[in-house]
């Protein structure tokens, strides 16, 4: 009897997406479950995976790996490359909420919401010097991939000025100038909001020390939604410290959690989440549907997966 081909899916799906992947694969076992309980005594025969955790010493069996995540990491990707394993990423999927993260942190700042509600939470009524405003300021989108090309459409709605960074330095529709990331430093004094949306890579790695923020505007935030290593952090919080900008927004750290003797959580000009920025009710949906199924659909037609294949020499 020949074994059947098997997918484990480290995740808890919903019985629909479960059954919209199965009909695809009407003769495969599927694997489905967040615990490793479920998955980990499979995840050796699987050769198709869809989630964010992989923990295998054997790679003979596997084809394929869906990551759920924009960042891959966490992956071994050295064994991926050199045992022939393609990997796909989860771009695009986070476009949505991300911009809207992105916009909370530069409205929040720049209107004094995180201000405001702690003073309700002491019952002070204050003006707190509020006088800024978000319209018709320049912003620069540093990676203008999937989440930035929908931030700079945003920004366009409050009349902003968009300033982009992105490696082939090729124009973007709602981008006024597009920059190379050779030209950082030339485009951070000009930004009222400098907000990071990059993968990290060898490349990308503390991209952002002292240099970067001395040559920002003592007025401007600074927004991370990427990765926390894309900033050297003590450098940031010196930055923020002595008013070498005015404030920060920030979903992703050095070392997560965010440490408890962190100076970040005192600062009254940062807002902290905890790396929740693209975190939505349509999450699952948009990986399964709009990436997963159309790689799949290729897979089994005995093609590779179209859908953001990384390329394991950039890193992304």
């Amino acid at each position: 009897m020949v074994a059947k081909r098997k997918m484990v899916i480290t995740k808890d799906l919903t019985r629909d997406l479960i059954n919209r992947i199965q009909s695809y694969v009407p003769d495969w076992d599927i694997i489905v479950g967040k615990d490793k309980k479920v998955w980990g005594p499979h995840i050796h025969e699987a050769e198709v995976t869809l989630g964010y955790k992989l923990e295998l010493n054997d790679f003979s069996h596997l084809k394929w790996v869906q990551s759920t995540s924009a960042g891959i990491n966490h992956f071994p990707t050295e064994q991926f490359k050199s045992n022939g394993i393609m990997l796909t990423s989860a771009n695009g999927v986070h476009a949505y909420p991300i911009s809207e993260t992105i916009f909370a942190y530069m409205l929040g700042l720049t209107r004094k919401i995180h201000t405001y509600v702690k003073n309700q939470q002491s019952k002070t009524w204050h003006h707190s010097h509020m006088k800024l405003e978000i319209h018709e300021k320049t912003i620069g989108v540093i990676g203008v991939g999937a989440i930035g090309a929908e931030t700079a459409k945003i920004a366009k709605a409050f009349g902003m000025k968009v300033l982009g960074v992105r490696h082939s330095g090729k124009p973007a529709e709602y981008v006024d100038e597009m920059y190379t990331p050779d030209q950082l430093d030339d485009l951070l004094p000009k930004c009222d909001y400098v907000v990071v949306t990059l993968p990290l890579t060898n490349e990308t790695y503390q991209l952002f020390t002292a240099q970067q923020f001395k040559q920002m505007k003592s007025s401007a935030f600074f927004i991370n939604i990427g990765r926390g290593n894309l900033v050297k952090e003590e450098d940031l919080i010196l930055a923020l410290q002595e008013g070498e900008i005015a404030g920060a927004g920030l979903d992703v750290f050095e070392k997560e959690p965010l440490g408890e003797d962190s100076p970040l959580w005192e600062m009254d000009n940062v807002i902290i989440t905890p790396h929740t920025a693209g975190s939505t009710e349509y999450y699952d949906k948009r990986v399964v549907e709009n990436i997963f199924i159309p790689n799949l659909k290729a897979y089994l037609e005995g093609e590779k997966p179209f859908i953001n294949v990384v390329d394991y020499s950039k890193g992304y």
